[in-house]
């Protein structure tokens, strides 16, 4: 943290959390980034201490993999020849990388990625809190309820602006 504030905002952080393999991870480029040192020194540590590093702590990603993941989230820089494909690393794969990247910065980086893991825990935490009470909501109450539930949806639903208003404007002065 420079003057108490964080060197990376957990937005970007978080831009950088995809889910494969039904984990969320973070790629080696991503991460090399915002260590500020190059993808393959990153690597490189993590070769050297690869002990450090079972499967469910990082894993190298399939070319169909990494299409997909180009073309759902288009990114500059991800692009051009790659000799080998990006790792990822999920969130305890992350911890270890400060062990292994000797830096201060490896550190404070660190420290903010786990942050951004778990505020993406709480959120995900709440939102299936939300969905079981309002599915709990449903059931306890009958047909007539429904219908109101039913119309409560059908508002949420933003209008179409496309639409023209058709009608006067009465001035009772």
């Amino acid at each position: 943290m420079a003057n108490g504030k964080p060197i990376i905002p957990l937005e970007r952080i978080e831009r950088n959390i995809y889910m494969l393999r039904s984990r969320k991870v973070m790629l080696s480029i991503d991460l090399a980034e915002l260590y500020e040192i190059e993808p393959r020194v990153l690597i490189q540590a993590v070769k050297r201490n690869i002990e450090r590093f079972p499967s469910d702590f990082m894993f190298q990603l399939s070319k169909k993999e990494f299409e997909s993941l180009k073309s759902e989230y288009v990114s500059p820089g991800r692009g051009g020849i790659r000799r080998a494909m990006p790792y990822a690393f999920t969130e305890q794969g992350v911890a270890m990388l400060s062990s292994v990247l000797n830096s201060k910065r490896a550190i404070e980086v660190n420290i903010q990625i786990m942050r951004a893991f778990v505020r993406l825990r709480r959120l995900i935490a709440s939102q299936a809190e939300l969905l079981r009470k309002v599915e709990e909501m449903e059931k306890k109450y009958d047909q007539n309820f429904r219908i109101v539930f039913e119309a409560i949806k059908q508002l949420m639903i933003p209008p179409d602006e496309k639409k023209r208003k058709i009608g006067y404007i009465i001035d009772n002065r």
